[in-house]
């Protein structure tokens, strides 16, 4: 097929795709300025392969076409009238974006009750829109982002080790960079939301046990440690640990504090590593392997040593606490917010949010247990991330 035309029918597909969407209110045609460039050429040949390829649309049922006045054939063609999609579709060997959508839906079915998400997915693409660049030709990357959050899942109830994320790779598609590739379809499968703040990747898969080189858990405070090989006091101003190997605390903090930023951790880290206290660094979305030692840190203290978290107050921030929330009330303890209330932070450095992101923060805070100060957090309308404010 001559090669304007075949970008020519394509406009036309498309414009149909918009049709068949609700987002396009006429009829979809090539006008005589679609038709700009066919009518400009001066060469008889290759008016002719154009015309034959139109003819060859029109004869398939998937177009009409409208002449020059008063020329007939022999003039210019003035308009293309789309009729039949289906028909086009086949003719120009493009796919329509209904059948696109229609198998991208026959390969979620299966995922749909543990990922309720995607039903949100597949509206997104009805109306055309794209889901974090991915639209229903990309339905494959969802699928294994689905058998990458499985996975991970299972090994996390038969392990508290985190795994190294291009062996995992290797191992499930036989390649050792694909799960790099798939950090959105991930991160919108984990937030169940698809309008959701986008999380930088690494948090996307710390949340589920995987990391690109290992972080060890950073520990301050005038605390004794246990560790599978050592009993000791912390080093000053932070211990650096591997999170399996930290077993239990052998001595009882007056509080204990997780912190989600770094730079904040260190400022405290230096400013009260001689206090009875515990401070521990989440470095960001806390992983498996961190939560599990938490939980262990938390369950050999009384009830009475109250535990808080000092986080972002943005989506992320109360998404990990909410998380933190869940650990420490399974080791007999609440979670408690530390400067996260709208009245510790100055009114110039606020954010102001998105109404949607708002309603997630909310959502998290309760959660987390933390109801009023979500409604706090929503009514004063801003973000902060914690370096903000230092």
């Amino acid at each position: 097929m001559d090669t304007k035309a075949h970008n020519a029918l394509k406009k036309l597909l498309e414009a149909g795709n918009r049709e068949k969407a609700g987002v396009r209110s006429t009829r979809p045609a090539l006008t005589k300025a679609q038709l700009v460039d066919y009518q400009a050429t001066r060469a008889l040949a290759e008016k002719e392969a154009f015309e034959a390829a139109m003819k060859v649309a029109r004869a398939e049922g998937a177009v009409t076409l409208t002449w020059e006045k008063g020329y007939g054939e022999d003039g210019f063609i003035q308009r293309v009238e789309l009729v039949d999609i289906d028909a086009l579709a086949k003719l120009i060997g493009v796919d329509t974006a209904a059948s696109r959508l229609e198998r991208a839906a026959v390969q979620f079915s299966p995922l749909l009750e543990k990922h309720p998400v995607l039903s949100v997915v597949l509206a997104r693409w009805a109306s055309l829109k794209k889901v974090r660049t991915f639209g229903p030709e990309d339905a494959q990357d969802w699928i294994d982002a689905a058998r990458i959050v499985s996975f991970m899942t299972a090994t996390r109830e038969n392990s508290t080790v985190d795994e190294p994320i291009r062996e995992v790779s290797a191992r499930l598609f036989k390649d050792s960079k694909r799960i790099e590739n798939l950090s959105a379809p991930v991160d919108v499968l984990l937030t169940g939301d698809v309008d959701a703040e986008i999380r930088e990747p690494a948090d996307v898969w710390q949340e589920i046990g995987l990391f690109r080189e290992e972080q060890p858990v950073r520990l301050a405070g005038r605390v004794i440690v246990t560790r599978t090989r050592v009993t000791a006091l912390l080093d000053e101003p932070y211990g650096a640990f591997s999170a399996p190997s930290v077993i239990s605390l052998a001595s009882n903090p007056k509080l204990v504090m997780t912190i989600e930023n770094q730079t904040t951790f260190h400022g405290e880290a230096r400013r009260r590593h001689d206090e009875e206290i515990l401070l521990i660094y989440t470095a960001g979305m806390p992983t498996p392997a961190w939560r599990s030692m938490y939980v262990r840190l938390l369950k050999g203290l009384p009830d009475s040593v109250p535990v808080y978290h000092w986080g972002d107050i943005d989506e992320g921030g109360f998404r990990i606490a909410a998380i933190l929330a869940s650990e420490a009330n399974s080791s007999g303890h609440t979670l408690q917010p530390w400067k996260m209330h709208p009245d510790d932070v100055p009114m110039d450095r606020r954010v102001e949010a998105r109404p949607h992101t708002l309603e997630r923060i909310q959502h998290f805070a309760s959660a987390a247990g933390w109801d009023a100060l979500g409604d706090e957090v929503a009514l004063a309308g801003f973000t902060v991330e914690q370096e903000a404010l230092r």
